[in-house]
C-alpha cells in the first residue's frame, strides 16, 4: 500500500505497508491508510486464484512387445512439457526397451501439474514344437505340439490348438505362431517323408516237381 503514513489490513493481516498472503481461494484485501494528520482512505485489492490444472496421462497401450510402440496422451491442460525429452506436444510416440516411467507437466493459466504414466515391455515369447515322431514312412502321421505361449496359429492351415496330427506326403517343415501378453514368437519344425520300399521277389522256376 503507499498514500498514507500508517496502514491497518484486512484478513488479521496487522499494519504494515506490505505484507505477503497466500490465499487458497480468489479473495479480497482491504486496508486503510492513514495520513499523519488523522485522515484516512481505504483501497481494496483481489487476489485471484487460478485452479491447479487436473492434468492426466494415458498411454495406449499400457504393455508392448520388445520392438513395439505406444502412445502417450496427455490432457487436462492448455501446454504440456515430457520427460525424456519428449517435447510439447499432447500426444508423443515411445518405444522403450524396458519397463519406463514418463512425466509429463501441464500449464494451465499459469498453473502447473504433474502427472506420470508407465509402459510395460514384455518379454519375448520363447515357442517351441515338438514333432512325434519327426520321421515317417509314406501314409503314417505325425503329432506336433507347441508351447511357450497362450495361443497359436499354425502353418499350412492346421488351426490354432496346440496340438495338431499331420500326415504329409513328402518331407515338410510347419511353423506356428505363439502369442502371450500380446508379444508373439515363432518356432519351425520339420517332419521327414521316407519313401514306402517297392519289393520284388522272383523264384529261380516258378514250376517245380513234388
Amino acid at each position: 500500500a503507499s498514500g498514507a503514513n500508517t496502514y491497518n489490513w484486512s484478513h488479521s493481516l496487522g499494519s504494515g505497508s506490505s505484507k505477503t498472503v497466500s490465499p487458497t481461494g480468489t479473495t479480497t484485501y482491504t486496508v486503510t491508510g492513514t495520513t499523519a494528520e488523522g485522515c484516512s482512505g481505504t483501497a481494496n485489492i483481489m487476489i485471484t486464484v487460478n485452479p491447479t490444472p487436473n492434468v492426466t496421462a494415458i498411454a495406449s497401450p499400457s504393455t508392448i512387445c520388445p520392438g513395439g510402440t505406444s502412445t502417450l496422451t496427455a490432457s487436462g491442460a492448455d501446454s504440456y512439457v515430457w520427460s525424456h525429452g519428449l517435447g510439447t506436444n499432447s500426444n508423443v510416440t515411445v518405444s522403450p526397451t524396458s519397463n519406463t516411467t514418463y512425466s509429463v507437466t501441464g500449464t494451465l493459466s499459469g498453473c502447473t501439474n504433474t502427472a506420470i504414466i508407465q509402459v510395460t515391455v514384455g518379454s519375448n515369447i520363447n515357442v517351441n514344437i515338438t514333432a512325434t515322431p519327426s520321421t515317417i514312412c509314406a501314409g503314417q502321421s505325425a503329432t506336433l505340439t507347441a508351447s511357450g505361449a497362450d495361443t497359436y496359429n499354425w502353418s499350412e492351415g492346421l488351426g490354432t490348438s496346440s496340438t495338431v496330427i499331420v500326415s504329409p506326403t513328402a518331407t515338410t517343415t510347419y511353423s506356428v505362431t505363439g502369442t502371450a501378453s500380446g508379444c508373439t514368437g515363432t518356432a519351425t519344425v520339420s517332419v521327414t517323408v521316407n519313401p514306402l520300399p517297392t519289393v520284388s521277389a522272383t523264384a529261380s522256376s516258378t514250376e517245380i516237381c513234388l
